[in-house]
């Protein structure tokens, strides 16, 4: 999938998200002026039985519409699966608009003839009744149609698809799937309400009227692969709930997908968008080459906030909570990495391992969780992969190693996320970055995780790994050494 691409709620918020804006009606396909009395001829009572209902994720009414018609027909096609075949760009976080929706449905193999109807305001009841003739007349050969009409008459009422399936003459109701509700089949409208709510009125003496009829064409039953990993339809979605988001938050907001992460920034487009492709894409590209072949198990939200007062009000609005660090962080509770984005993106990047870590090795103590992230704040690309370079944290670990503050590599390894956290933390982390510099240096870090991830229930800790990997079987005079390399070291 291109890189640049709520579950059940309650119905009226459902509803909400359902806006469907149509595309002015292509002059191809716009009908004449109907002859007079079909409104208020006699239709015969019809049914189409057996069409399983599907409930529509939010703003994919459309998409459920078809998926019910190709259940009734034996092919198993959900709705998310229907929104890949509108081609529509998940960055967007919206279901589809008619013509996306007509793509989808000729995709998937069906006729919906004619889509948009003019209809003439000043013969509106003639013209909407020969419309509506029409379709029952698809009825009756079986042919269910999907409208776009009016959720309700509620001025405030959004656009909407529904999957009509049927007529009740002695009633004079139309019989439709209501995708946006539970136990939504076989819901009815008399037909005056089914007449006033169809016709979307963007010009107040030209109406539109949209129909797509679910002709079976060149149906492809067969059952489709399985997406591997997130969907378009999955991103589209958190698209949504990240749209709704900032809607409560001050600032013009830029979102865009960068799988397996939906980036949202209030800076400037172009600096929110480098951060996205420059940092995110660079970074995930990079980490999953070298070490993680798992993505995370949820699509999660990379916040970039344009500055410290940015940063800090929207983290207590989103979370609810002052961040206790100036810089960003990653919290797995809210599925989220939350940037201060003027300090850079080196933290972006420490942040960026430790989902991938978590995904990938979940038991992984926090010495190499912290020093793998620590490793990748200062780094470029070498040779096509990542590389690690010094940065701020060397002074402070040069002066732990000259005061004897710095715990041996065995007491390092066996830090728990209390002790690890906690006392000189930032020792804690130096230590375990320049340990992980050092593996990098040797063209042995590569090697080391992944070793240490074959045998992490053996050695949880990682010592043991570290010992074989390196070749020492004095790890004290091994810490000598290293100290001297490190104390070697420099960073402008």
């Amino acid at each position: 999938m291109p890189p640049a691409r709520l579950l059940a709620v309650l119905a009226p918020l459902v509803l909400l998200a359902c806006n469907r804006g149509s595309s002015p009606p292509p002059p191809e396909q716009v009908a004449a002026p109907a002859p007079l009395g079909l409104a208020r001829q006699n239709l015969a009572s019809v049914l189409i039985e057996g069409v399983p209902h599907v409930r529509q994720k939010p703003d994919f009414c459309g998409e459920a519409c078809v998926s019910m018609a190709l259940a009734r027909l034996g092919r198993s096609l959900d709705q998310d699966e229907i929104f890949m075949k509108t081609g529509l760009d998940p960055a967007l976080g919206r279901g589809a608009y008619t013509a996306e929706l007509k793509r989808a449905v000729e995709a998937v193999g069906f006729d919906p003839g004619p889509v948009w109807f003019r209809i003439d305001a000043t013969r509106a009841d003639e013209a909407l009744g020969a419309e509506l003739a029409a379709l029952h007349a698809d009825l009756q050969k079986g042919i269910p149609s999907i409208v776009c009409m009016h959720y309700s008459e509620s001025p405030t009422t959004t656009e909407h698809f529904r999957l009509v399936v049927g007529y009740d003459a002695a009633r004079d109701e139309i019989i439709y799937h209501e995708p946006a509700e539970d136990a939504g089949a076989y819901r009815r409208m008399s037909r005056s309400r089914f007449l006033t709510l169809w016709p979307l009125k963007y010009n107040k003496d030209a109406w539109t009227a949209i129909r797509l009829r679910l002709a079976p064409r060149d149906l492809d039953l067969a059952k489709g692969t399985p997406h591997q990993g997130f969907s378009p339809a999955d991103y589209a979605q958190k698209v949504m709930e990240v749209k709704e988001k900032t809607s409560r938050l001050r600032g013009n907001f830029t979102i865009l997908v960068e799988p397996p992460f939906v980036v949202v920034g209030d800076g400037p487009e172009a600096r929110v968008r480098r951060g996205a492709e420059g940092t995110v894409r660079w970074a995930t590209e990079k980490l999953k080459k070298d070490y993680f072949s798992k993505d995370p198990s949820r699509i999660l939200v990379v916040w970039l906030f344009k500055d410290a007062p940015s940063y800090e009000r929207n983290a207590i609005t989103l979370f609810g909570e002052k961040p206790t660090t100036p810089y960003g962080y990653y919290t797995s509770k809210h599925g989220a990495l939350v940037m201060n984005i003027a300090t850079g993106g080196g933290t972006l990047v420490h942040e960026i391992v430790h989902p991938f870590v978590e995904a990938n090795f979940p038991d992984c103590p926090p010495w190499f969780n912290e020093g793998l992230g620590s490793l990748y704040e200062q780094s470029g690309d070498e040779d096509g992969r990542i590389h690690g370079y010094t940065n701020w944290r060397l002074r402070g670990l040069q002066s732990a190693i000259a005061e004897n503050r710095v715990p041996s590599f065995r007491a390092l390894t066996a830090m728990n996320d209390g002790t690890f956290y906690e006392g000189d933390y930032g020792v804690h982390y130096a230590a375990s970055r320049y340990l992980l510099y050092y593996l990098q240096e040797k063209r042995l870090l590569v090697r080391y995780y992944h070793e240490f991830h074959a045998n992490r229930e053996k050695d949880p800790t990682g010592y043991d790994t570290l010992r074989r990997v390196l070749g020492e079987d004095d790890m004290t005079a091994f810490k000598k050494r290293w100290e001297t390399y490190v104390l070697g070291l420099s960073f402008p």
